[in-house]
């Protein structure tokens, strides 16, 4: 299926991945988007997308379309610690009420977001056909996600993609800005440093992460829909750069020079994630999908706006 004047749903469609994926996908396509606007602007969208802010718990969602890719989410530790119940319906109930409606209008591929956060703190590359645990509110109903999913593959024969992002930044100059203290730290130390402040890490910088562009992700996303693809996959690099070392790049494409500010984390040490790092054959396999920008373009490219 190629992914060209269709009607497609994205679901949290004006968040930071949603709406780069609901721009991309509108320059051939009738793009619906779903935004609750608690993590997502209507200002990230292009004006050819229709945008409804309403939230995937609601009745009578936008779901007579072909694709739906289901983004929405409380996204970060710290949310559902705050609220546990509202993390799991969000989370859990949004994304079956979702898929329900779309299974009732007659759609049948769903490709949704899922987290890299569930294979815990690895320094090797992490197979998706390895053994995961849940330490946190956050990854509880991702994986739950996992399973409803394998159950409306099973069960209605629809094609569900789970999505384990790892670590996507794309820079404040894009449509990471309105996130705040929420965006990926590569936003959030372009920035501090761009204003010749330090930025804050936990710890003693020495955690790792596997820093994957939104474009790539984005197209990863559209190559799921594509092959009608069902089961989990990954989406990231293969390679780890410690947040010492991203400080160190940062400065470099900035032509700054400022230390960072080591703090204690506020994360349970028992349940941080210190490590992440993609092994994406699985997805390779399935699509050809490989990473085409490096972490060095990248970040040049989040640096753009400061120069």
């Amino acid at each position: 299926m190629q992914l060209n004047n269709k009607r497609i749903l994205v679901t949290g469609g004006a968040g930071f991945i949603g709406s780069n994926l609901a721009n991309n996908l509108a320059t051939e396509n009738d793009v619906v988007v779903v935004d609750d606007g608690y993590l997502g602007t209507p200002e990230n969208l292009d004006d050819t997308v229709e945008f409804h802010e309403t939230s995937v718990l609601d009745d009578d969602l936008p779901t007579d379309v072909d694709v739906v890719f289901h983004l929405a989410a409380l996204s970060s530790y710290a949310m559902h610690e705050e609220n546990p119940t509202k993390g799991a319906r969000v989370n859990v109930e949004g994304f079956v009420n979702t898929v329900e409606q779309a299974r009732d209008d007659g759609c049948e591929t769903v490709v949704y977001a899922s987290t890299s956060s569930i294979y815990g703190s690895r320094t090797e590359p992490s197979p998706v056909e390895m053994d995961v645990a849940v330490n946190t509110g956050y990854e509880a109903p991702k994986l739950a996600r996992e399973r409803y999913a394998e159950y409306f593959a099973n069960h209605y024969d629809m094609n569900m993609a789970g999505m384990r992002f790892f670590s996507v930044y794309q820079g404040y100059g894009g449509s990471e800005a309105h996130k705040g203290e929420f965006a990926n730290v590569i936003a959030q130390f372009a920035d501090d440093l761009a204003k010749g402040e330090r930025p804050v890490l936990f710890g003693d910088g020495s955690q790792t992460r596997d820093f994957t562009h939104v474009d790539d992700i984005v197209r990863g996303l559209v190559l799921a829909a594509e092959n009608e693809l069902t089961g989990v996959y990954n989406l990231g690099t293969g390679t780890a750069v410690s947040f010492n070392e991203l400080v160190e790049m940062l400065n470099a494409e900035l032509g700054t020079d400022i230390e960072p500010d080591y703090i204690e984390n506020p994360i349970p040490d028992e349940v941080y994630v210190h490590d992440t790092m993609a092994d994406s054959s699985k997805m390779y396999e399935a699509t050809g999908w490989e990473p085409q920008l490096s972490l060095e373009n990248g970040l040049s490219r989040v640096c753009e706006q400061y120069q």
